[in-house]
């Protein structure tokens, strides 16, 4: 750990803007706790890039450390890449957003590579998807996904489209590890060397980008039978007001109804709490929107549009948000039942889902005879298996119950465009069988048994929370429970050992019981939280997640 008042006052002597030595003044002189949790350590890049409270210091997001960022990626694309190289860059509407991005251009061209920026912001899935229609090396996204506004972050891809994995991302982070101060990085161009060129995107990739989306729909025929759906779509200020309606109006759906004040692209998001369609308070304003125009379908999309939240009515007529897994779980069902009915499956076909998903994904892969691969926890994962079986076998789709999924091969990242087109089309297709999305997840239900997921976390912000939630996985590792819901404990899968899991190194435990229910514990690797996702089939499902709660969280 660093001497952080040292540090802090490195930073008023050294060669920083007046701007960031009134705040870091400012810190010192008021706020001690403040000051220490900025300057204690440096902001980790990690395997996913940066993400952390904007700000002044070591351990902020702010233009010293996201142009050291750049400049260690930046060495590490000089020193790895043969003959030219490129990085596309996006950003979302958080405060700061587009001075990072812009940030990470001027460095990038100052170290002789090439950028493609976009004009304004764009959604993540879009950025992957740039990176291979312009053949680039690298991409950057600059964004905090759904974060509340205090925060920013910095997502790094590679040129197959995906976020980095092993080797790269470690490669990367050991080169970013090593610009330790900001007077290392290339902000102003190095007099006798080639500065690269900033080459700026725009409607053109949009025009791509929606055209390869539009080859993915499987039901055009009940969407124009079903064009009038009612629709909320709302983007929680972000950036998925950019192509969204455009997307749902191109596969044929006309009444599309928005949130006003939610259009509106705006980092503090001033409409809600935190602008996470995880959250129920975060689409009260689109439930009621539909409510009062009498919708069928609410969508809601993050700040960068890769996470999708559903809001549908139930049997009484009432608007209900559906879980990221219960949307997955009757996508799914419904892509591969359009696949077998179209005649394109063949036993060549894949999808994939993450070790905290829904077992009921799996279910539904093996009644259709489609492989199912489980991964770790992150989309990049998915990406990864895309990547690998490329060439190989089709993948139809892949997701995760934090709101993430993907459909086709166009984007290797998960898209809530793509996402929220798909279950529109869903809707419609459903609406041909005479029923509604809710009326179709219970069948799914019916058919494949009753299975209820809920996530649960604890919040433990600074080094004394980063410190308790490590603490608390190590108690778990040392003394894991004997039973958990009542039934005991028949197995414990440990991330931290890849030679038992085949899965590359995690800190995550799961916990499992005789009845097949199960437990996973993990910290959050963007946030300071630690997660429980608690999972249990059956009718009595819902009364024994109730109990895992009890237990666990205390």
């Amino acid at each position: 750990m660093k001497d952080y008042k040292q540090a802090a006052q490195s930073w008023l002597s050294g060669n920083f803007d007046e701007q960031t030595k009134a705040e870091v003044k400012q810190l010192m002189e008021t706020d001690p706790v403040a000051l220490e949790d900025a300057f204690y350590r440096n902001l980790e890049f990690g395997t996913g890039g940066l993400r952390g409270i904007m700000g002044a210091g070591t351990n902020r997001m702010n233009k010293y450390t996201v142009g050291m960022a750049t400049q260690g990626l930046a060495n590490y694309i000089k020193a790895h890449v043969e003959g030219a190289a490129s990085v596309c860059i996006s950003h979302d509407s958080r405060n700061n957003s587009r001075l990072f991005a812009e940030i990470s251009a001027q460095v990038l061209a100052n170290n002789g590579i090439k950028v493609y920026l976009f004009d304004s912001l764009r959604p993540t899935p879009e950025l992957s998807y740039s990176i291979r229609l312009k053949k680039a090396t690298a991409g950057i996204m600059v964004t905090a996904s759904h974060n509340p506004k205090e925060y920013n972050g910095y997502k790094v891809f590679w040129s197959d489209g995906g976020q980095i994995t092993a080797p790269v991302d470690k490669d990367i982070v050991a080169e970013v590890a090593k610009i330790e101060d900001p007077a290392d990085v290339r902000f102003e161009p190095v007099a006798g060397e080639p500065r690269a060129a900033v080459e700026i995107m725009g409607a053109e990739v949009d025009e791509c980008y929606l055209r390869d989306q539009l080859s993915l729909m499987l039901s055009p025929e009940a969407v124009a039978k079903h064009k009038d759906l009612k629709i909320v779509y709302t983007p929680l200020h972000g950036c998925g007001v950019k192509l969204m309606p455009e997307a749902l109006k191109r596969i044929g759906f006309t009444n599309i109804i928005h949130v006003p004040e939610q259009d509106v692209n705006d980092g503090n998001f001033p409409t809600v709490a935190s602008p996470n369609p995880e959250e129920p308070a975060a689409m009260a304003m689109a439930l009621k929107k539909a409510d009062e125009t009498g919708a069928d379908l609410v969508l809601a999309t993050d700040p960068d549009a890769d996470r999708l939240g559903i809001a549908v009515r139930d049997n009484d007529g009432k608007m209900v948000q559906l879980s990221g897994n219960q949307t997955w779980s009757f996508l799914t069902y419904y892509i591969l039942k359009r696949w077998q009915e179209l005649g394109k499956l063949d036993g060549k076909q894949y999808c994939v889902k993450t070790i905290v998903t829904t077992e009921l994904i799996a279910a539904i892969c093996k009644s259709f005879n489609v492989k199912c691969y489980n991964v770790l926890t992150g989309f990049k994962y998915i990406a990864e298996i895309q990547k690998l079986q490329e060439g190989k076998s089709e993948f139809i789709c892949g997701g995760e119950e934090s709101y993430g999924f993907n459909l086709g091969s166009f984007v290797r990242d998960k898209c809530a465009q793509v996402a929220g087109c798909a279950v529109a089309e869903c809707a419609a297709w459903a609406a041909e069988q005479g029923l509604t999305l809710y009326q179709l997840l219970q069948k799914v239900y019916k058919e494949y048994g009753l299975y209820v997921e809920k996530m649960v976390y604890i919040i433990r912000k600074g080094k004394s929370g980063a410190e308790e939630i490590q603490q608390i996985m190590a108690d778990y590792r040392a003394c894991p429970p004997k039973e958990i819901a009542g039934s005991p404990l028949v197995k414990v899968l440990d991330y931290n050992k890849p030679e038992e899991t085949g899965l590359p190194k995690s800190n995550v435990l799961q916990f499992f019981n005789a009845a097949g229910d199960v437990v996973t514990v993990r910290p959050s690797g963007t946030e300071p939280k630690i997660k429980f996702y608690f999972g249990a089939k059956g009718d009595d499902a819902p009364a024994k997640i109730e109990q895992l709660k009890a237990q666990f969280i205390n």
